[in-house]
């Protein structure tokens, strides 16, 4: 049986990228591995957005 604290929240990549954006620290302190899901995940919350999600298009005055 494997011991886990109740104040150590389960690993998210996602919150995990948002947090380091937050700190300061550059997009290639993540952590994980070219490639993974994880990576992934990790970017998208750095990033505030999902990384299949084309950019949003210039708002047009016509």
């Amino acid at each position: 049986m494997s011991q886990t604290s109740l104040h150590d929240p389960p690993a998210d990549p996602i919150a995990e990228g948002a947090r380091a954006r937050a700190q300061g620290r550059p997009k290639d302190a993540c952590p994980y591995p070219a490639n993974s899901p994880a990576r992934r995940a990790w970017i998208e919350g750095y990033d505030g957005a999902p990384a299949d999600r084309a950019p949003d298009l210039p708002i047009t005055n016509g």
